[in-house]
C-alpha cells in the first residue's frame, strides 16, 4: 500500500463466499460506499440467475454499478474501469471511502493496472482456429493453449470456445501470451491505497455445499421463469450474448431447448458455479499484496473492520 494516497477497499473472493453480506455489514460500520464488481449484475431483469442482492438490501445498502443495461447490450472491462475511476473519485470528494465488492476478477484487475494493449481481431485467424476446433474439438484447443498459455488456460473452461479462441488469436497475431500482454498493461496506477480483502475459504467442500444450495434456491424462486421472461422481453437475445454466457443462464437456454431435463440442469448448473469458483479463486492466488481472510469464520465481521481500520486512522 501506499501511503498519502486516499484509501480504497477491494473485497474480493469466489461466488458464494459471503462477499456481499460482508460489504453490507461494513457499511453500516464505516464511511464507505459500495460500487459492484461484478459483469452480471450490470444487467437488468436478470436478478434471480445472477443472486443480485435483494431490494430490500440495496435499499440499506445502495451499490453503485448495478442494473445498468439491458441483456442485449455489452459492458466491457474498460467500460467498468472508466465507470469505476469515476464514481471513486466522486466518493473520495464526498469524504467516504470506496469500497468495490465482487468476483469478476478481470475487472479488478483492469482497475488497478489498466488495460493491456489487445490486437484487434483477425477474420483469418478466427477462421483458421474454427476450423480447428470443428476438426479436434475445443477441449483439445484449451490443451493447446495450455501449452502456450498455461496461466490464461486454468481461468477459462475447456469448453469456452469464445475466450479459448480469442487467446490463441492473439499469440498467434502478436507472438505474445494474454497473461504476457496483461503483465504489460498500459494506462495509469490506480491512485488509491489499496487494501485488497481475499475471501477465500478454509474448507473448499463448504463452499461447494452453499453453492448447490444456493443453485436449488435459485431454482424455487422461478429461475428457469425468469429466463422465459427475458426471452419473450429481449426477442433478440440468444446464447453466444455476453450477458447468456453468465453461469447457469446458459444451461437454462440448454434445458429451455430441450437438450437436457431439469435434473442435468441442475447438476450442470451446480458443476460450472464450481468452476467458476475454481477460477475465480486461481485469480485470487496470482494476485499480488492481499489480505486473505477465511470465509467461513464467525468473526470475519472483526477481523476485517481490524485491518480496514489500520489504513484509515
Amino acid at each position: 500500500m501506499t501511503k498519502g494516497l486516499p484509501p480504497a477497499i477491494f473485497i474480493m473472493g469466489p461466488t458464494a463466499s459471503g462477499k456481499t453480506g460482508l460489504a453490507v455489514e461494513l457499511y453500516q460500520h464505516l464511511p464507505v460506499e459500495l460500487i459492484s464488481v461484478d459483469s452480471a449484475l450490470v444487467f437488468k431483469d436478470m436478478d434471480i440467475g445472477t443472486a443480485k442482492p435483494e431490494a430490500s438490501v440495496l435499499a440499506r445498502a445502495p451499490h453503485h454499478l448495478i442494473n445498468l443495461i439491458p441483456p442485449t447490450e455489452v459492458y466491457s472491462a474498460a467500460t467498468f474501469r472508466n465507470d469505476a475511476l469515476k464514481l471513486m473519485a466522486d466518493i473520495t470528494a464526498r469524504g467516504k471511502i470506496p469500497l468495490l465488492v465482487g468476483g469478476t476478477m478481470l475487472y479488478f484487475r483492469s482497475l488497478q493496472g489498466g488495460l493491456s494493449q489487445l490486437p484487434e481481431a483477425d477474420p483469418d485467424v478466427r477462421k483458421r482456429l474454427d476450423a480447428q476446433a470443428a476438426e479436434v474439438g475445443w477441449p483439445a484447443m484449451h490443451d493447446k493453449l495450455a501449452e502456450i498459455d498455461s496461466e490464461t488456460a486454468a481461468r477459462l473452461e475447456p469448453a469456452d470456445a469464445q475466450r479459448i479462441q480469442r487467446a490463441l488469436e492473439v499469440y498467434e497475431i502478436s507472438g505474445k501470451t494474454m497473461t504476457e500482454l496483461h503483465q504489460s498493461s498500459i494506462g495509469d496506477k490506480l491512485p488509491y491505497q489499496l487494501l485488497k480483502i481475499a475471501l477465500i475459504p478454509s474448507d473448499r467442500s463448504v463452499l461447494h455445499n452453499r453453492i448447490a444450495i444456493r443453485f436449488d434456491d435459485m431454482l424455487k424462486q422461478g429461475f428457469i421463469d425468469e429466463v422465459k421472461r427475458l426471452l419473450v422481453k429481449y426477442p433478440s437475445l440468444h446464447a453466444n450474448m455476453p450477458s447468456m454466457r453468465c453461469v447457469g443462464y446458459r444451461q437454462a437456454l440448454d434445458h429451455l431447448a430441450g437438450n437436457y431435463d431439469a435434473a442435468e440442469l441442475r447438476d450442470r448448473g451446480i458443476f460450472a458455479t464450481r468452476q467458476l469458483a475454481k477460477r475465480q479463486l486461481t485469480w485470487l492466488r496470482g494476485m499480488d499484496d492481499t489480505f486473505e481472510v477465511d470465509c467461513l469464520d464467525q468473526n470475519i465481521i472483526e477481523i476485517v473492520l481490524n485491518e480496514i481500520n489500520q489504513i484509515t486512522k
